[in-house]
């Protein structure tokens, strides 16, 4: 079976990490201040150093990555993962040239002279920012584990979408494949849509919101975190402003618009061909049924959907009642 697009997460074996909360301190972060600055960067180690400011918007939204950053190199003797705080050490800051936040630099072994890191904000894109830079061989094996459940019901949400593959790649298991395609850290969140074998690296938010929202807005999916489908599924633009001039038009001007109707139907491929059919089935029922028809049978497909029923009806319900409420 063709299938459009796909996620897959590429994971070494799983080892249990206990993770901070996002909101503490990380003990793996080292706190950089006017005092020691030049005592632990520029010495005989590398070193990672980000310029924040506590109120800063995109440095909340680092900072959990950042401290998984800080947890995975914890004993790697050659570098160092730290922060300042530039509200309290505006020195440090302005010697820098830190003009926005977050700023990430790297100082090499034994130098002061930082090179900007201007790669993506996730705990992997930094990770093998820091083993290139650092000559270490870190992984994040940890979050593999940590992941695992969130991306469990990922896979359970879109179950039913035959265009969505969710799936998972062991690479120690498939050393080749992972070299393949690049990763380096783990776990690595990689999306093939239709026709794009490379893929392409997924570097959004974690959370089972952020996953079922971005595979909705990149396969044209409507799912919600349950795997339900949402009051969108099944809509069709072009269909439903056929369906205002429908549902507004008299008997015979009707004829006319359902013929157009059939018209870009035709025109539909996939599963919005399937859309399609059901449009052109309701309209035909409210032509020969009356303009009560549709009200009636949203009403009656509310009802069935509160009974319990398999999940594939469900689906067939929800579309149907979707596509008859633009009629109603």
């Amino acid at each position: 079976m063709t299938r459009r697009s796909r996620i897959l997460c590429a994971c070494a074996t799983l080892a249990l990490l206990l993770l901070s909360s996002a909101a503490a301190a990380s003990a793996d972060v080292v706190v950089l201040t006017e005092d020691n600055f030049d005592k632990e960067v520029g010495q005989d180690r590398g070193a990672l150093v980000e310029f924040y400011a506590p109120w800063c918007g995109h440095c909340k939204k680092l900072a959990p990555e950042y401290e998984k950053l800080g947890e995975s190199f914890e004993k790697a003797k050659s570098v160092l993962i730290g922060k300042v705080d530039c509200d309290e050490h505006k020195s440090v800051c302005s010697k820098y040239g830190v003009s926005g936040y977050p700023t990430i630099q790297w100082f090499p072994k034994g130098s002061l002279e930082p090179k900007k890191y201007e790669g993506a904000r996730s705990a992997e894109a930094l990770v093998e920012f820091v083993n290139n830079e650092g000559g270490e061989n870190i992984t994040l094996c940890g979050h593999c584990k940590s992941l695992a459940p969130t991306y469990e019901k990922v896979a359970s949400a879109f179950k039913l979408e035959e265009d969505v593959i969710v799936a998972n790649l062991d690479a120690d298991q498939h050393k080749d494949l992972a070299e393949k395609y690049g990763v380096s850290g783990f776990p690595t969140l990689k999306f093939f849509p239709k026709g794009n074998k490379a893929g392409e690296d997924y570097d959004g938010g974690r959370d089972l919101d952020d996953f079922v929202n971005f595979i909705n807005e990149n396969c044209g999916t409507s799912r919600d975190a349950k795997g339900q489908l949402t009051v969108k599924a099944g809509i069709i633009e072009t269909l439903d402003t056929l369906v205002k001039e429908f549902v507004t038009a008299s008997s015979e001007e009707k004829k006319t618009v359902y013929g157009r109707m059939e018209e870009e139907v035709e025109k539909l491929k996939g599963s919005a061909a399937r859309y399609g059919k059901i449009y052109l089935k309701a309209a035909k029922s409210c032509l020969e049924k009356g303009a009560d028809y549709a009200n009636n049978e949203v009403q009656r497909l509310e009802r069935m959907l509160k009974k319990t029923i398999s999940a594939t009806k469900a689906d067939d319900f929800t579309l149907k009642k979707n596509i008859l409420s633009t009629f109603a």
